[in-house]
This record gives structure tokens, C-alpha cells and sequence, in this order.
């Protein structure tokens, strides 16, 4: 694959790195009170939208069957909002002791606090043929990490309720008298979600880098995205091992699923929920950080277990074929 397919492929990555470059260059612009006004376009404008498009884009009928895997979709649920941050939480307690930039390791707190995408884990699940399998997190970000939030707890869900909920629900109402124009039509929604979440981040280290008293370290940075990669595969193998024990009762597309479903996070949602959580604090990009690394992180590993996965998936499905096969009496 050429370098220019990479980067339409991958470009919404590159884009997270070129708004990052913009705010580091020019961060008056997207401040809070400059020119963008993200006090008001973003903190409104910009997270209904996205919840707004989710809305459109959300398949309630596919969600219904969806819904019949129970069992699975009790353990993708109990892995990603009880088992990761608690997990990621007994860990952080060892690496508190140590010279890692204390927001950073808050950050990835609050990647353990969300919930799997509605994207790249369901897209990795469909290239390898699996079943594929939303407010706790927020709970959960307040359980963690309460003590860092400077907004009070009935606002953050009265706000949430507002840009998350509200837009969400007018938008499936909104499909369901367009749903011909939009199956026809195929609208981009995930380009649509994608730019606005640029604009997000955009803003979000805008007022980083026009704070004097931020620093981000180099050391802390390697360690994080070390840390970053080692928990994903970590937990992938993890799940694969128990969803593929004798006694699970899970299929072999059971397992793709909850391999990938299980160790993927938002960055759609945690993006904007930390914008809210964690609105007017002055550490929000160094918190934002660990996610903005986890999201490339997984899909290039996830991209890379595909075929592997893939491939123990065939032969596995073909093995139990063959033991379910009834057994033909050999005559004498």
C-alpha cells in the first residue's frame, strides 16, 4: 500500500497530529473567548452534533438482534466498565511511586472509564466475520478521578443529558421518518463524526499550549505509550483465553467479538465527555492524552491481529464442524 492510500485511508489520525501542529502554532484562535468561541461551538455546538449524527447513523433494528447475545454482550459489558478500570486503577496505585506526569497517568484512568467505539472495534469484527457486539462512564470518570473534576456532579449530567442523550434520541427520531432517503443515499456519518472530534481536539490544546504552566515531559510520553500497547495486548490475550475455555459456551465469532470489543475504546465519546467532566481545567489535554495514543494504537494492532484472528477463526469453526458431524456406521 502507497504512502498517499495510507494516509486516505489513515487520515483521520494524520488529522489528529495536523490540529495538534495547528494548536501549537496559532493556539489564540481556538481558546477559550478567542476567535472559534469553543466555550459555545464546542462545548454545545459540536458534541450534540456528534451525538446528533450517531443518532441518524445507529441501526435500532440491527441493535435489537443484536441484543439476543446476552451472554456476550454481559461480558464484553462487565469486562470494559468493571474489569478494565479496575484493573488499570490497582496498576496506576504502583505507578503513582514513580516520575510518570501524574495527568498522564490520570488520562489513562479515564481510558479504562470508557466505553467501546461504535466503530473500530464493529469494523475489525466485520473484516474477520465475527458477531459484533452506552451512561457509565461518567460514573465511573467521578468514581476514579472525582477529586480532579471542578464541575459540580449535577451539572456534568444535566450537560450530558443536553449534548449527549437529547441529540441521540432526536436523531433516531429523525431516522425513522428518513430511513429510505438514508439507506439510498449512504450519507458519510463517520467523516461527519470525525471532523467535528478534530475540532474538539483542536481546541483542547489550544488551550494547553496557551498555558505557560503546562509541560509535558518526553520520558513520560514514551513510558505512557509503551504502557499503552502492553495493556491492549495484554487484555486482547487475556480475553481470548477466557472466551475460548471449554466450558465458555462462546462461539469462535463469539470470540472475535469480544477480543475486539472488550479492549477498544471511544475516542467519539471520550473525547467529548472529558470535555464536559473536566470543563475549564487546565489539564484537560494532558488527561486527553493516553486516549488520543489508545485510539491509533488499537486499530493498528487490531489491523494487525486481523488476519491471524481470521484464520484461527476458519480453522477452528471447520474442527468443530467436523466433531458435530454425525458418525456413519461402517457395515462388516
Amino acid at each position: 500500500m502507497g504512502l498517499l492510500e495510507r494516509l486516505r485511508k489513515e487520515w483521520f489520525i494524520a488529522g489528529i497530529a495536523l490540529v495538534i501542529a495547528a494548536a501549537r502554532l496559532e493556539p489564540a484562535v481556538g481558546v477559550k473567548g478567542g476567535p472559534l468561541k469553543p466555550e459555545i461551538t464546542v462545548t454545545y455546538i459540536a458534541v450534540s452534533a456528534i451525538f446528533f449524527n450517531s443518532g441518524l447513523s445507529l441501526k435500532t433494528e440491527e441493535l435489537t438482534s443484536a441484543l439476543m447475545h446476552v451472554k456476550l454482550h454481559l461480558f464484553v459489558q462487565i469486562f470494559t466498565l468493571v474489569f478494565f478500570p479496575t484493573a488499570i486503577w490497582l496498576f496506576l496505585q504502583l505507578l503513582s511511586i514513580t516520575p510518570i506526569n501524574e495527568w498522564l497517568l490520570k488520562g489513562l484512568q479515564t481510558v479504562g472509564c470508557m466505553p467501546p467505539p461504535v466503530s473500530s472495534a464493529v469494523i475489525l469484527t466485520k473484516a474477520v466475520g465475527g458477531n459484533e457486539g452506552i451512561v457509565i462512564t461518567p460514573l465511573l470518570l467521578l468514581l476514579f478521578l472525582g477529586s480532579s473534576s471542578s464541575v459540580p456532579f449535577t451539572s456534568i449530567f444535566s450537560q450530558l443529558f443536553m449534548t449527549v442523550v437529547v441529540p441521540l434520541i432526536i436523531g433516531q427520531i429523525v431516522r425513522r421518518y428518513i430511513k429510505d432517503w438514508l439507506e439510498r443515499k449512504k450519507p458519510p456519518f463517520g467523516t461527519i463524526s470525525s471532523c467535528v472530534l478534530l475540532m474538539i481536539i483542536y481546541t483542547t490544546f489550544c488551550d494547553t499550549f496557551a498555558n505557560p504552566n503546562i509541560d509535558l515531559d518526553k520520558f513520560s510520553l514514551i513510558v505512557i505509550v509503551f504502557i499503552i500497547f502492553s495493556v491492549q495486548m495484554s487484555f486482547m490475550f487475556l480475553t481470548f483465553l477466557f472466551s475460548t475455555r471449554d466450558d465458555s459456551g462462546f462461539t469462535p465469532a463469539d470470540t472475535v467479538a469480544i477480543v475486539f470489543c472488550s479492549t477498544h475504546k471511544s475516542l467519539t465519546l471520550g473525547i467529548p465527555m472529558l470535555k464536559i467532566v473536566f470543563a475549564g481545567y487546565e489539564h484537560l489535554s494532558l488527561i486527553s492524552v493516553p486516549l488520543l495514543i489508545y485510539h491509533p494504537a488499537q486499530i493498528l494492532l487490531g489491523s494487525l491481529l486481523v488476519p491471524t484472528i481470521k484464520s484461527w477463526m476458519v480453522s477452528r469453526q471447520k474442527a468443530l464442524k467436523l466433531t458435530r458431524q454425525p458418525k456413519v456406521p461402517v457395515k462388516v
